[in-house]
Protein backbone atom coordinates (compact mmCIF):
# COMPACT_ATOMS: atom_id res chain seq x y z
CA UNK A 1 0.00 0.00 0.00
CA UNK A 2 1.14 3.37 -1.09
CA UNK A 3 1.52 6.59 1.08
CA UNK A 4 -0.34 9.08 -1.51
CA UNK A 5 -0.64 13.18 -1.39
CA UNK A 6 -3.65 14.58 -3.28
CA UNK A 7 -4.19 18.25 -3.50
CA UNK A 8 -7.20 19.89 -4.48
CA UNK A 9 -9.27 16.98 -2.56
CA UNK A 10 -12.43 18.84 -1.72
CA UNK A 11 -14.02 18.35 -4.94
CA UNK A 12 -14.06 16.74 -8.70
CA UNK A 13 -11.35 14.44 -9.85
CA UNK A 14 -9.49 15.06 -6.33
CA UNK A 15 -12.04 13.93 -3.94
CA UNK A 16 -12.94 11.02 -6.28
CA UNK A 17 -9.78 10.01 -7.12
CA UNK A 18 -9.24 10.32 -2.65
CA UNK A 19 -11.86 7.90 -2.37
CA UNK A 20 -11.05 5.68 -4.93
CA UNK A 21 -7.10 5.19 -3.72
CA UNK A 22 -8.28 5.07 0.46
CA UNK A 23 -11.09 2.30 -0.62
CA UNK A 24 -8.09 -0.03 -1.84
CA UNK A 25 -5.90 0.54 1.15
CA UNK A 26 -3.87 3.10 0.46
CA UNK A 27 -3.08 6.36 2.66
CA UNK A 28 -4.52 9.18 1.59
CA UNK A 29 -3.27 13.05 3.29
CA UNK A 30 -5.99 14.50 0.87
CA UNK A 31 -5.20 18.63 0.54
CA UNK A 32 -7.37 21.40 -0.04
CA UNK A 33 -8.64 24.95 1.30
CA UNK A 34 -12.08 23.52 2.16
CA UNK A 35 -11.48 19.99 3.88
CA UNK A 36 -15.26 19.31 5.03
CA UNK A 37 -16.11 17.51 1.90
CA UNK A 38 -13.45 14.92 2.26
CA UNK A 39 -13.18 15.28 6.41
CA UNK A 40 -17.07 14.19 5.86
CA UNK A 41 -16.49 11.27 4.24
CA UNK A 42 -14.46 9.71 7.84
CA UNK A 43 -12.78 7.61 5.63
CA UNK A 44 -10.39 5.51 8.21
CA UNK A 45 -7.82 5.76 5.40
CA UNK A 46 -8.07 9.29 4.45
CA UNK A 47 -6.46 11.82 6.74
CA UNK A 48 -7.08 16.09 5.72
CA UNK A 49 -6.61 19.23 7.13
CA UNK A 50 -7.67 23.07 5.81
CA UNK A 51 -4.65 23.74 3.36
CA UNK A 52 -3.76 26.72 1.36
CA UNK A 53 -1.75 25.82 -1.12
CA UNK A 54 0.37 29.67 -1.22
CA UNK A 55 0.32 29.38 2.70
CA UNK A 56 3.56 29.16 4.25
CA UNK A 57 2.00 27.89 7.32
CA UNK A 58 0.26 25.00 5.74
CA UNK A 59 3.08 23.81 3.91
CA UNK A 60 4.95 23.51 7.47
CA UNK A 61 1.68 21.45 8.50
CA UNK A 62 2.09 19.31 5.48
CA UNK A 63 5.71 18.60 6.32
CA UNK A 64 4.62 18.07 9.88
CA UNK A 65 2.18 15.61 9.27
CA UNK A 66 4.85 13.24 6.77
CA UNK A 67 7.40 13.33 9.32
CA UNK A 68 5.59 12.37 12.10
CA UNK A 69 2.95 9.94 10.77
CA UNK A 70 5.15 8.38 6.98
CA UNK A 71 8.13 9.60 6.76
CA UNK A 72 7.73 8.39 3.10
CA UNK A 73 5.53 10.10 0.57
CA UNK A 74 5.07 7.30 -2.65
CA UNK A 75 2.59 9.32 -4.59
CA UNK A 76 2.37 13.16 -5.29
CA UNK A 77 -0.52 13.92 -7.10
CA UNK A 78 -0.59 17.86 -7.93
CA UNK A 79 -3.80 18.31 -8.78
CA UNK A 80 -5.17 21.86 -7.21
CA UNK A 81 -6.04 24.22 -9.68
CA UNK A 82 -7.10 27.77 -10.02
CA UNK A 83 -9.13 28.69 -12.93
CA UNK A 84 -10.01 32.41 -14.54
CA UNK A 85 -12.45 32.84 -17.28
CA UNK A 86 -11.99 36.65 -18.58
CA UNK A 87 -10.85 38.42 -21.49
CA UNK A 88 -7.34 39.30 -21.93
CA UNK A 89 -7.45 43.08 -22.23
CA UNK A 90 -9.73 43.05 -18.72
CA UNK A 91 -6.75 40.82 -16.92
CA UNK A 92 -5.06 42.44 -14.49
CA UNK A 93 -1.12 41.95 -13.69
CA UNK A 94 -2.70 40.67 -9.74
CA UNK A 95 -5.27 38.50 -11.59
CA UNK A 96 -2.20 36.30 -13.79
CA UNK A 97 -0.56 36.77 -10.14
CA UNK A 98 -3.37 34.96 -8.35
CA UNK A 99 -3.69 31.63 -11.12
CA UNK A 100 0.22 31.50 -11.53
CA UNK A 101 0.40 31.08 -7.56
CA UNK A 102 -1.87 28.30 -7.38
CA UNK A 103 -1.10 26.58 -11.05
CA UNK A 104 2.51 27.27 -10.50
CA UNK A 105 4.46 28.36 -7.94
CA UNK A 106 2.00 26.14 -5.29
CA UNK A 107 3.04 22.98 -7.62
CA UNK A 108 6.48 24.18 -7.94
CA UNK A 109 6.37 24.44 -3.41
CA UNK A 110 4.78 21.69 -3.33
CA UNK A 111 6.79 19.23 -5.37
CA UNK A 112 10.16 20.45 -3.70
CA UNK A 113 8.96 20.06 -0.26
CA UNK A 114 7.84 16.34 -0.62
CA UNK A 115 10.55 15.46 -2.41
CA UNK A 116 12.83 14.91 0.36
CA UNK A 117 10.58 12.25 1.47
CA UNK A 118 10.25 10.22 -1.49
CA UNK A 119 12.15 7.03 -2.97
CA UNK A 120 13.10 5.45 -5.57
CA UNK A 121 10.02 4.47 -7.29
CA UNK A 122 8.17 7.19 -6.14
CA UNK A 123 6.08 9.16 -8.67
CA UNK A 124 4.71 12.53 -9.27
CA UNK A 125 1.85 13.43 -11.56
CA UNK A 126 0.85 17.35 -12.12
CA UNK A 127 -2.57 17.34 -13.71
CA UNK A 128 -2.38 20.09 -16.66
CA UNK A 129 -4.66 20.78 -19.28
CA UNK A 130 -5.65 20.56 -22.90
CA UNK A 131 -5.02 24.16 -22.81
CA UNK A 132 -1.60 23.60 -21.89
CA UNK A 133 -0.50 21.91 -25.07
CA UNK A 134 0.87 23.49 -27.74
CA UNK A 135 -0.60 23.92 -30.97
CA UNK A 136 -3.85 22.47 -29.32
CA UNK A 137 -7.10 24.43 -29.81
CA UNK A 138 -7.08 27.21 -27.24
CA UNK A 139 -10.62 29.19 -25.76
CA UNK A 140 -10.62 32.96 -25.56
CA UNK A 141 -10.87 33.79 -21.61
CA UNK A 142 -8.18 31.36 -20.95
CA UNK A 143 -5.06 32.86 -21.45
CA UNK A 144 -3.87 32.89 -17.60
CA UNK A 145 -5.25 29.37 -16.89
CA UNK A 146 -4.31 27.64 -20.11
CA UNK A 147 -0.15 29.53 -19.63
CA UNK A 148 -0.19 28.34 -16.36
CA UNK A 149 -0.91 24.67 -17.33
CA UNK A 150 1.95 24.85 -20.15
CA UNK A 151 4.19 26.54 -17.30
CA UNK A 152 3.67 23.21 -15.32
CA UNK A 153 4.80 21.13 -18.58
CA UNK A 154 7.71 22.38 -19.34
CA UNK A 155 8.70 22.00 -15.21
CA UNK A 156 7.81 18.68 -15.17
CA UNK A 157 9.89 18.06 -18.19
CA UNK A 158 12.80 19.79 -16.46
CA UNK A 159 12.66 18.12 -12.47
CA UNK A 160 12.68 14.54 -14.70
CA UNK A 161 16.23 15.58 -16.15
CA UNK A 162 17.46 17.02 -12.92
CA UNK A 163 16.26 13.98 -11.05
CA UNK A 164 16.61 11.25 -13.68
CA UNK A 165 19.13 9.43 -11.39
CA UNK A 166 17.48 9.73 -8.00
CA UNK A 167 14.41 7.04 -9.94
CA UNK A 168 11.67 9.56 -8.95
CA UNK A 169 9.51 9.91 -12.21
CA UNK A 170 7.45 13.42 -12.83
CA UNK A 171 4.73 13.09 -15.68
CA UNK A 172 1.85 15.67 -16.68
CA UNK A 173 -2.02 14.32 -17.54
CA UNK A 174 -3.59 16.91 -19.95
CA UNK A 175 -7.05 16.49 -19.50
CA UNK A 176 -9.75 17.37 -21.53
CA UNK A 177 -13.09 17.89 -20.90
CA UNK A 178 -14.32 16.66 -17.81
CA UNK A 179 -17.93 17.50 -16.27
CA UNK A 180 -16.56 19.44 -12.92
CA UNK A 181 -17.97 22.63 -10.99
CA UNK A 182 -14.78 23.88 -12.73
CA UNK A 183 -15.85 22.92 -16.49
CA UNK A 184 -18.99 24.48 -16.01
CA UNK A 185 -17.21 27.94 -14.78
CA UNK A 186 -15.08 27.74 -18.18
CA UNK A 187 -17.97 26.31 -20.01
CA UNK A 188 -21.38 27.23 -19.32
CA UNK A 189 -23.78 24.76 -19.96
CA UNK A 190 -20.75 22.36 -22.01
CA UNK A 191 -21.78 18.48 -21.24
CA UNK A 192 -18.24 16.98 -21.61
CA UNK A 193 -17.76 13.09 -22.53
CA UNK A 194 -16.62 12.40 -18.64
CA UNK A 195 -17.61 12.08 -15.24
CA UNK A 196 -15.18 13.39 -12.35
CA UNK A 197 -15.02 9.78 -11.22
CA UNK A 198 -13.94 8.06 -14.65
CA UNK A 199 -11.56 10.28 -15.35
CA UNK A 200 -10.59 9.63 -11.40
CA UNK A 201 -10.22 6.11 -12.26
CA UNK A 202 -7.85 6.70 -15.04
CA UNK A 203 -5.91 9.14 -12.85
CA UNK A 204 -5.65 6.32 -10.32
CA UNK A 205 -4.02 3.45 -12.52
CA UNK A 206 -1.70 6.30 -13.89
CA UNK A 207 -0.17 7.41 -10.60
CA UNK A 208 0.00 3.24 -9.54
CA UNK A 209 2.47 2.27 -12.22
CA UNK A 210 2.37 5.22 -15.00
CA UNK A 211 6.18 5.67 -13.60
CA UNK A 212 7.50 2.63 -14.84
CA UNK A 213 6.74 3.29 -18.51
CA UNK A 214 6.69 7.22 -18.59
CA UNK A 215 9.24 10.08 -17.22
CA UNK A 216 8.91 13.70 -18.07
CA UNK A 217 5.90 12.75 -20.41
CA UNK A 218 3.11 14.53 -20.49
CA UNK A 219 0.30 12.84 -21.59
CA UNK A 220 -2.89 14.52 -23.25
CA UNK A 221 -5.82 12.41 -22.08
CA UNK A 222 -8.93 13.86 -24.24
CA UNK A 223 -11.20 12.97 -26.53
CA UNK A 224 -13.26 15.92 -27.09
CA UNK A 225 -12.94 19.66 -27.71
CA UNK A 226 -12.70 21.34 -25.04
Amino acid sequence: MKNIIITGASRGIGYELAKLLADEGHQILALSRNEKPIADLQHKNIDTFSFDICNVESHKKMIDYISSSWEQVDILVNNAGMLLNKPFAEISTQDFEDVYKVNVFGVAEITRLVLPFMKPGSHVVTISSMGGIQGSMKFPGLAAYSSSKGAVITLSELLAEEYKESGIAFNVLALGAVQTEMLEEAFPGYQAPLTAIEMASYIREFSLTGNKLYNGKALQVSSSTP
